[in-house]
């Protein structure tokens, strides 16, 4: 008897993590063939295996069995050149059930019994087994018929499809809950309609058309489905990590406050069943794995213990380059077990296989026990997308091979037909019941209506810009939660906090973080479902805007976070989508820098859902750039202006405790994301009343000085625009305006996005001048922006040019010598000013 050693050569994302060495096996009939062995494993072109540095052997075959062609054998004596294999870069894992399950046992804790269990619910089951087929075919069905009227141009844009990779939908489709939360990326079609969203639906999104998921506003990488839980389809690599930790916080949110959705997708004070086992489900492929969220995601998911599955989708390209050559972790499974988040791999070629390991997985998070990672490895039978030329190197052989080799839908209809459990007659049934419903739906999406052209405008805000938020009404619910879930002991602290800022509000000398930090207290009191993330939290950020929050409402709702902007606003995207209003404090809005992915789909997903999702989450934070603050070029950059392209988001800036009080109260009652700046230079040092229990607008500036008639009936009067520390460098410099014999209508611009034209418009008429004193740069900055719509909108009334004082677009240098030449202040507005009374410009 000799020994052979069997060997996978493996590639990122397909090595086992307990096989360290070559597992041996015994043969009489075969010799080791050396030379084959070395040929194969270290051969580099685009036709061989390549072995990556962290590659581990990966071999399941038993004394006697035949090695299939795909394995490379080796004898122990007589030397051969012949090697049999595929000729692609990545190999299969060719794992058998006793592969999964030990995983199960090892790092799952689950006994053979219960794994067991696992496998007869599938294998002993021909119902679970007719669902699984069902699903496989629906999704290759799909995507097939996805592919053809794209070719005809009934589908436009981007299109990613599934092939291939069906053992995702069917395990989707097997153990997956209507109520859970589940978060995909652009390739979703499949994991949509396996989730129970309509595949009439579905294709007529695709078709553009308003009976589509979206009314046609989405398309292919956006498909949501309210009813369904089902929440995105989103296009950015990785972005739906965080949202997904949102999603599976507002699960565990919902069992704290004891509230739960009622028919209409809202929160009524109906606490979940005892047995609410929810969880919030994401997907990523092992390329957008190696994004830096998913590191922040299982940081999170651990620390708060989230019901939360991170489900990698491994078919060993990122895009279309081979992931080993861009990544050396393939092993995304094994990533958690430095947060204590178990991880089990499956090999997608086997669909039960994939059913019964990832229902377990799938349990063990329902049970409560936390989060945990599923890796599938699968090939993808399609390019990334249609438009792709498919030039990098090995993928077109890959596919080729794959198709003929890795198919799942064959290697399931040859297993159970081969053990009689299904004859052929039977699946091409199954198979012709779910093609009719795939042709019914290219037919209903044919056949349904265009949206109409107004539908975009409407879908621009959740809440009108005009809405009045004093009237809008506090859940009924409110007290009744508040006083289960606040201790006397703190609604007594809180109340006495609450108590000793309005008494300085009534003095006039509350500052503006003490005024936004009240009017959180009063909204988070109001409606329990408002929540708050920030950094340093705890101690009260830099302004107090978040203080006391936590030791009131609690870890759940007021959360502590990583120094990652990106991350906690991500995080309060997920909860925005399922029924509460997140508050994101940026420490400095410039911080939101990091954020710029998460923000702009805020802004977005109102519209992209066709209106099914509100977003009404309240970015606040201390910004802009004082004249002479000496923060330096990062510290001092405008975001206010990098933030006013994204659409759907409302804009605000407050230069005053008053402004920010109300407009503060607005924002966490409006129905979708919505920004507040303020100064970061005055947010202690300006102090003032408050106009308390009110509501401001979010869509009106404010006039702070109107010019005298007499300065209006000489030709010396000037509009005057700002914002932020503008505000108190114009009124720094009012009476030496007036004592050079001008006067100004000093317009506070409050709303930033939607812009109060009208109020510009009325003082345009009087003094037929403006100046813009902006805290933005020249290029792409607000001045510019509001200077366009004046010339476009107001021109008949302008005497002069616009004069717009704005920051250079020069980086802000720390020292102040400098800094004058690129940062505006009091003594330009007095010369514009003066320039344009005198006509000198």
């Amino acid at each position: 008897e000799e020994d052979v050693i069997v060997v996978h050569a493996g590639c990122s994302g397909s090595q086992y993590p307990r096989h360290n060495i070559p597992h041996i096996h015994h043969t009489t009939t075969m010799n080791f063939a050396k030379y084959a062995l070395a040929a194969a494993l270290c051969a580099a072109s685009s036709t061989a295996f390549i072995t990556p540095k962290n590659a581990r052997v990966v071999s399941r075959y038993t004394a006697g069995e035949q090695v299939p062609s795909r394995v490379m054998a080796a004898t122990l004596d007589t030397p051969t050149t012949e090697a049999a294999g595929p000729s692609v870069m990545r190999p299969p894992i060719d794992f058998v059930w006793g592969d999964v399950a030990s995983q199960l046992v090892e790092k799952f804790g689950y006994s053979q019994a219960e794994v067991d269990m696992y496998d007869g619910e599938v294998e002993s089951s021909k119902d679970n087994l007719i669902k699984i087929y069902k699903a496989l075919q629906m999704a290759r069905g799909f995507e097939n018929a996805c592919n053809q009227q794209y070719m005809q141009g009934k589908i436009r844009g981007f299109m990613h499809l599934d092939n291939g990779q069906e053992a995702i939908p069917g395990l989707v489709d097997y153990a997956i809950k209507n109520g859970d939360k589940k978060y995909s990326y652009y390739r979703e079609h499949t994991h949509a309609i396996a989730s129970g969203v309509d595949a009439g639906a579905v294709m007529a999104e695709l078709f553009m058309k308003e009976t589509g998921t979206c009314k046609g506003a989405g398309g292919s990488m956006h498909i949501f489905d309210k009813s369904a839980y089902f929440q995105g389809g989103w296009a950015l690599v990785s972005e739906q990590l965080p949202y997904a930790a949102g999603a599976a916080k507002s699960i565990l949110m919902d069992r704290a406050l004891g509230v739960s959705d009622n028919e209409n997708f809202e929160k009524e004070d109906v606490a979940p069943p005892a047995d609410d086992d929810r969880i919030s489900i994401v997907f990523v492929g092992e390329g957008g794995a190696q994004n830096g969220r998913t590191a922040e995601l299982l940081n999170s998911a651990a620390k708060d213990n989230l019901p939360l599955l991170l489900l990698v989708i491994d078919n060993g390209r990122a895009i279309n380059t081979y992931t080993g050559d861009v990544a050396t972790n393939g092993s995304v499974f094994d990533q958690g077990k430095h947060y204590g988040v178990p991880g089990l791999q499956v090999d997608g070629y086997d669909a039960a296989d994939v059913a019964k390991g990832g229902k377990a997985v799938i349990d063990y998070v329902r049970s409560g026990k936390g989060p945990a990672i599923l890796q599938v490895h699968t090939y993808r039978f399609n390019g990334h997308s249609p438009a792709d030329p498919e030039h990098e190197r090995g993928r077109k052989d890959e596919k080729a091979w794959a198709r003929s080799e890795q198919d799942p839908i064959k290697k399931f209809e040859d297993k159970y037909t081969a053990n009689g459990v299904f004859t052929e007659d039977e699946l091409k049934e199954f198979k012709k019941e779910v093609l009719a419903d795939v042709k019914a739906a290219v037919k209903f999406a044919d056949e349904s209506p265009m949206p109409p052209m107004e539908l975009a405008k409407e879908l621009e805000y959740p809440d009108a810009p005009d809405t009045d938020y004093n009237l809008k009404p506090a859940p009924a619910y409110a007290d009744a939660v508040n006083a289960r879930t606040i201790s006397p002991e703190q609604m007594e602290t809180v109340q006495a906090h609450i108590d000793g800022l309005r008494e300085k509000a009534i003095a006039g000398d509350i500052s503006i973080g003490d005024a936004i930090n009240l009017a959180i207290h009063e909204e988070m009191l109001r409606d329990p479902t408002t929540t708050i993330h920030a950094e340093d939290l705890q101690a009260g950020s830099s302004y107090d805007i978040p203080k006391l929050t936590q030791q009131t409402y609690g870890k759940t709702r007021a959360a502590d976070e990583i120094i990652d902007e990106g991350h906690f606003i991500g995080k309060a995207l997920g909860e925005g989508m399922n029924g509460y209003r997140p508050i994101v404090e940026l420490m400095n809005t410039n911080f939101g820098i990091f954020g710029m992915a998460e923000i702009s789909s805020a802004g977005n997903t109102y519209a992209t859902t066709g209106g099914q999702f509100d977003m009404p989450m309240t970015i606040v934070g201390a910004g802009g750039t004082a004249p002479n603050q000496a923060l330096g070029a990062e510290h001092s950059q405008p975001f206010h202006a990098y933030v006013m392209g994204i659409p759907g988001l409302k804009i605000c800036s407050a230069a005053s405790p008053d402004a920010a009080y109300g407009i503060t109260k607005s924002m966490i009652r409006d129905n979708g994301p919505c920004f507040l700046f303020a100064p970061v230079k005055m947010m202690k040092e300006a102090k003032g009343t408050l106009d308390l229990d009110k509501c401001a607008p979010l869509n009106k500036s404010a006039l702070l000085h109107e010019a005298s008639a007499e300065s209006v009936a000489a030709g010396n009067a000037v509009t005057v625009l700002t914002y932020l520390h503008g505000v108190k460098e114009a009124q720094m410099v009012i009476d030496e305006i007036q004592e050079e014999g001008f006067d100004i209508d000093l317009i506070e611009l409050r709303s930033l996005k939607p812009l109060d034209m009208d109020s510009i418009r009325k003082s345009l008429e009087r003094t037929n001048k403006i100046a813009i004193l902006d805290e933005s740069t020249k290029s792409g900055g607000i001045g510019a922006t509001v200077s366009a719509r004046i010339s476009e909108e107001c021109f008949d009334l302008l005497d002069a040019p616009v004069r717009r004082l704005c920051m250079d677009d020069a980086p802000v240098p720390y020292a102040s010598t400098m800094e004058v030449a690129v940062v505006k202040r009091g003594s330009d507005l007095v010369q514009g000013v003066f320039d344009l009374a005198t006509g000198q410009y």
